[in-house]
């Protein structure tokens, strides 16, 4: 098979295209011929040396992928090699064969292309586990995300208005605050030219949010928890603002505050599996009905990772990357 190796810790330029054995799938798993696969923030990090695959997962970068089954391994459960899907890995995505568990596939919607389709699972598990699971995100709250023209924001400002929230976000220019509000953001804040805990505190007449998804930790922790509403909680999945923040704890004891965060890659194929079957049952109908879909900026060959790479990395993309084999 063709597959993009990470040479050495670096730039976007250490991804090498090679050939490699075609993998095997094992007991509970398929064999994937990739169509397409989606680029990810920690595709990047790994790239730099900064996030290694968990023990027994591929070392080729990648976490989602559509395509058709090619195989099957023993006990693959309903699938059928020619079955078209789109999956959730723990690596090995940037290639055309990859293997994953049967617990983290899931049908190409009905009417989706393929291409498209590669978009879905890292971002929708993502926010499904975040936003409605440990977030608790309910009909009529008010959410605030971080990031909100990203994969992630994109995804979730438009499962959260499906599902009848009110959302605002914020983001980087007024190019990615309006492709925000044509999504269905109420109110999205340039974080450049506005102080977003100022912006929601008149936005909500000082109420403050129910929920907030935040990827940049940091100093951003004390101003989160400040734009947070009686029982809100705060959802931590990155650390681009660095890992270690000040906390001021009389605002979490009298406000009753959460603090939550989660990492989905080092899960185990059940824990997932568990994820996959609420996507499934609750989301699916969206994605099928045309509600909701994910927002791809744009593709590149297989062969062109590294130039997917630079683009993610100067983040003039709104939506998502994906690559195309």
């Amino acid at each position: 098979m063709i597959a993009i190796e990470i040479a050495r810790p670096g730039a976007p330029d250490v991804l090498t295209p090679v050939e490699r054995p075609d993998p095997v799938p094992g007991s509970g798993e398929v064999l994937i011929r990739v169509a397409a696969a989606g680029v990810n923030r920690p595709d990047v990090m790994q790239r730099k040396g900064h996030y290694p695959p968990p023990p027994g997962a591929s070392d080729l970068p990648g976490l989602e992928v559509s395509g058709t089954i090619a195989a099957l391994g023993p006990n693959a459960g309903s699938w059928k090699v020619g079955d078209a899907v789109c999956a959730l890995l723990s690596g090995g995505g940037y290639a055309s064969l990859c293997v994953a568990p049967i617990e983290q596939c899931l049908p190409v919607p009905a009417g989706m292309d393929l291409v498209t389709a590669a978009a879905i699972p890292e971002t929708f598990f993502t926010v499904w586990t975040n936003v409605f699971d440990r977030g608790h995100l309910q009909a009529g709250e008010t959410a605030l995300f971080h990031g909100g023209s990203s994969g992630i924001g994109t995804t979730a400002i438009q499962l959260a208005v499906a599902r009848g929230a009110r959302v605002l976000v914020t983001a980087g220019s007024d190019e990615k605050c309006r492709a925000c509000e044509r999504l269905g953001a109420e109110r999205a804040i340039n974080y450049r030219t506005e102080d977003f805990v100022a912006v929601i505190a008149t936005l909500t007449g000082k109420r403050g949010v129910d929920l907030i998804l935040d990827m940049v930790c940091g100093e951003y922790v004390a101003r989160n928890l400040a734009s947070l509403g009686v029982g809100g909680r705060l959802v931590e999945i990155g650390l681009m603002g660095g890992w270690k923040a000040e906390v001021d704890f009389r605002r979490i004891i009298t406000h009753r505050l959460t603090i939550t965060g989660s990492s989905l890659r080092p899960r185990t194929p059940a824990e997932k599996g568990v994820i996959a079957e609420a996507l499934r049952r609750e989301v699916w109908p969206l994605l099928e009905s045309g509600r909701v879909k994910p927002v791809v900026d744009r593709t590149f060959p297989l062969k062109d990772a590294a130039a997917a790479h630079a683009l993610m990395e100067s983040s003039e993309h709104i939506g998502k990357i994906v690559l195309v084999v």
